[in-house]
């Protein structure tokens, strides 16, 4: 078989080295001889500096792939949307993708709650009261993100990708969501794409997903076939 690289996705807050290497992701795929594409999403992590409106993810995911033709991907939560949107723009530059955290509940790719309160928690001086503003914040901090940088690509528009869009993408689709997560259920999604299955972790929340064992172990076994 083709050695087809592999292209990760960070999700909301984060960056290809806080959600990709610290968790292990890139030395197990490197152990298994595959080759690991890097994208860091407008407004975070090596992108920061750059405007957050001015590359949609979509593009920005696809720009990443640079010269090959045809790739593997993984992307979580706001990363899985961002996925989902390219390889329905060009399905086929993708041969197998895997979105993680993502389902029914949060079309605009961001978390359960107001996305103003989650923006306005990045840009305030103080911590917010909100739990999931202050999950944001501390998780933008933490990968060393500038706060205000996310809080424009939260302020930027991301159209959600629409069924018949998700109808175009054509192959093999692995959705892993944690029975905790408040993005499912994923039924809608499973069934608005063509070839599409789910890998549900008992315990996990959606945090937690990119970082359980279960999920590292599904997604690498399902990129392998």
């Amino acid at each position: 078989m083709v050695d087809h690289p592999i292209l990760l996705v960070h999700g909301l807050a984060s960056s290809f080295e806080h959600n990709w290497r610290a968790t292990g992701w890139t030395d197990i795929l490197a152990d298994e001889g595959r080759t690991v594409l890097g994208v860091d999403l407008p407004g975070h992590g090596t992108s920061g500096a750059q405007d957050p409106a001015g590359l949609s993810p979509a593009t920005a995911v696809l720009a990443a792939l640079g010269e090959h033709a045809r790739a593997d991907a993984v992307g979580f939560s706001a990363g899985g949307h961002a996925l989902l949107a390219a390889a329905a723009e060009a399905p086929e530059r993708f041969r197998r993708i895997a979105v993680l955290g993502v389902g029914d509940q949060d079309p605009a790719g961001t978390p359960n709650g107001p996305v103003l309160s989650v923006i306005a928690g990045l840009e305030s001086d103080t911590e917010p009261d909100d739990q999931t503003a202050r999950v944001i914040r501390r998780l933008a901090v933490s990968a060393g993100n500038d706060r205000h940088a996310v809080a424009g690509y939260l302020r930027a528009p991301h159209p959600a990708v629409k069924v018949a869009d998700l109808a175009r993408i054509d192959l093999p689709v692995l959705v892993v969501l944690g029975d905790r997560d408040f993005a499912g259920p994923a039924d809608g999604l499973l069934a608005a794409l063509p070839d599409a299955r789910l890998a549900t972790l008992a315990g996990v929340d959606h945090f937690g997903t990119p970082s359980d064992f279960r999920c590292i172990e599904a997604v690498t076994r399902f990129l392998g076939q």
